[in-house]
């Protein structure tokens, strides 16, 4: 009897702690306050994919498995941290030698891009002598890239202005590049003249998402792949150096399994889209024209990803260069795109940017802004006439706008 009261007691006790500890923790967050999840109606087959793509993404490459010999992350969710925008202390720098029109991205030399960290027994890179630009970038959010990818050329070309026909001060064009010698053209994508119009990239630089994974996996992590077998070069010891891990450090499947997982991560979420401040913000940005290049609103054709086709989905970005003037111009030319040009970033999810940062925002393609204010206050250029008409505004007309910001 006295052994049953205790047991009794004791779960009494162990059901009193559980309760109290379900009172101290936090509730798990709502689904549209996290950047993770999959886009809709995958299938099971689909959803397994994913999640293989998921452990890929946040897998730490060691020595013994290629890392290096130098790189910057030792993994991709290094940067993208929650799958949401990267911070100062993860940045990237990319420099050249640009004398004109002539521009050596100083592949001999460690470029395009600097990798600050070595594996034991190699040097880290610095950056040559040779370099005369160069370029911060802090990693974007990865949320919703498969809705991009999956649009045609010819959406993205509607928007384009070069002339500026329409005298609205907004020439946005197309920045077409030189395909990669892995890239197999979509019916998505039209050819101009041997080049392929980029939509990725802090200067959409990149045509496909299988480019940018391959890049990344090398310029960032030092891993060789399939379609790139050649491992970095270590500028300071002045020739190639390679290391000790046979290429290709990593399969065909697995990029393609990368690309899938990014291909189909969910849109970022909406958050009080009907709180009146957010919608009168919204009217405020399109009214002052903020719209005219980040456009709300695209429609994805038939895909072989069953539950991307026919869909609208809302980036609030043109995918387009933009010469967004003398202060954002950091001599540092991509593709087509020049130091002062830009894509316009896509908007979607940068109310939820500060829970990836760190709790501070880092605005801009170098994160020099730390507040939607003073990332307004850098728009120059062809964005010039919106940032005017955005300090016209009254202080209560900005706080809306801003809402309306903090709610995509």
């Amino acid at each position: 009897m006295k052994k049953t009261i205790l047991v009794l007691s004791a779960l009494s006790l162990f059901a009193i702690l559980i309760a109290s500890c379900k009172k101290m923790l936090p509730p798990a967050p709502k689904d549209e306050e996290i950047l993770a999840g999959t886009i809709p109606d995958l299938t099971p087959e689909q959803e397994k994919e994913h999640l293989i793509g998921d452990a890929s993404f946040a897998r730490i490459f060691s020595k013994e498995e290629g890392l290096g010999p130098v790189f910057v992350q030792s993994s991709c969710s290094n940067c993208h941290v929650g799958n949401g925008k990267g911070n100062p202390s993860t940045e990237l720098t990319r420099f050249a030698h640009v004398n004109g029109s002539i521009i050596d991205y100083l592949a001999d030399k460690g470029g395009p891009q600097l990798q600050q960290n070595a594996v034991i027994g190699y040097t880290a890179e610095t950056f040559p002598s040779e370099a005369n630009v160069f370029s911060k970038r802090i990693a974007p959010i990865v949320m919703g890239l498969g809705y991009i990818a999956a649009l045609n050329d010819q959406a993205i070309l509607n928007n384009a202005d070069p002339n500026d026909v329409d005298a609205d001060g907004i020439s946005g064009r197309p920045n077409y590049v030189n395909p990669t010698n892995f890239f197999v053209p979509l019916a998505i994508h039209t050819p101009n003249n041997g080049q392929y119009l980029g939509r990725f990239g802090k200067k959409a630089e990149k045509v496909t998402l299988q480019d940018q994974v391959v890049f990344a996996l090398k310029q960032d992590i030092g891993i060789t792949s399939y379609f790139d077998t050649q491992d970095l070069y270590n500028a300071q010891l002045g020739n190639y150096t390679g290391d000790d891990v046979a290429d290709p450090e990593v399969s065909s499947g697995f990029v393609n399994g990368l690309v899938f997982y990014l291909r189909t991560l969910k849109a970022p979420p909406r958050r009080n889209a009907n709180d009146p401040d957010v919608v009168a913000g919204e009217k405020l940005f399109n009214q002052i024209g903020c719209v005219s290049c980040h456009v709300s609103s695209f429609t994805t054709p038939a895909s072989d990803i069953v539950a991307l086709s026919n869909q609208t989905f809302h980036p609030y970005s043109d995918f387009l260069i933009h010469d967004m003037g003398q202060a954002l111009d950091d001599g540092y030319p991509e593709g087509n795109a020049s130091g002062a040009e830009w894509r316009t970033p896509p908007l979607w999810g940068i109310g939820l940017a500060k829970d990836s940062q760190g709790g501070k925002l880092f605005l801009l393609h170098d994160g020099r802004a730390g507040s939607f204010k003073e990332a307004i206050a850098f728009h120059g250029g062809e964005a010039a006439g919106r940032r005017t008409a955005f300090n016209a505004l009254t202080e209560q007309e900005k706080e809306s706008l801003i809402k309306f910001l903090e709610s995509l």
